[in-house]
């Protein structure tokens, strides 16, 4: 979905082109973690999250009609996609590339597809301090959340099971 204003140019008849579809993902997601209140909304845990869940809401739109979903509808869809099971890693990079190939195959601006392309390349390359799941059961106790083994997590791998969690606590 673009916009157009005449406020800005992107090169083309002096137009801005506004990325509303991505805008909108990142509003939805925004708000099913708010709500959620996992984490302090200034925290990297929470941007991972929220960009793991846009990126799932705005690549789910097929038909783009992304402004015109209501939240409740799409729910399961947004709840299958971003299940443990599931090889969301893989199908992220599939409808990036369907999408970045569209948007060649047009040959106008994509400011929609390159935020969620950014958002993907903060979430792949960005490592998170976690808490280690998969840490041997028996080793010391642990006292606190902030104790324990932890390891370095892609912030996709953080983000994702969050997105989840506030989507299952809406």
């Amino acid at each position: 979905m673009l916009h157009r204003s005449e406020e800005g140019t992107d090169g083309s008849d002096g137009e801005l082109t506004v990325p509303m579809a991505w805008l909108y993902a990142e509003y939805i997601a925004d708000e099913l973690l708010r709500t959620g209140d996992l984490m302090p909304p200034t925290s990297f845990e929470f941007r991972a999250g929220r960009d793991a869940l846009a990126l799932t809401i705005f690549l789910s739109d097929t038909e783009g009609e992304l402004s015109g979903i209501r939240v409740v509808t799409q729910l399961e869809t947004w709840l299958s996609l971003t299940a443990y099971d599931q090889p969301w890693q893989e199908w992220v990079r599939e409808r990036l590339a369907e999408l970045g190939a569209g948007a060649a195959e047009s040959g106008g601006p994509a400011p929609d597809l390159d935020l969620a392309e950014d958002a993907w390349r903060w979430l792949q390359e960005t490592e998170l301090l976690a808490p280690d799941l998969n840490a041997v059961p028996g080793g010391a106790p642990v006292v606190g959340e902030d104790e324990g083994p932890k390891v370095w997590t892609p912030a996709w791998q953080l983000g994702l099971p969050l997105g989840h969690l506030a989507i299952h606590l809406f």
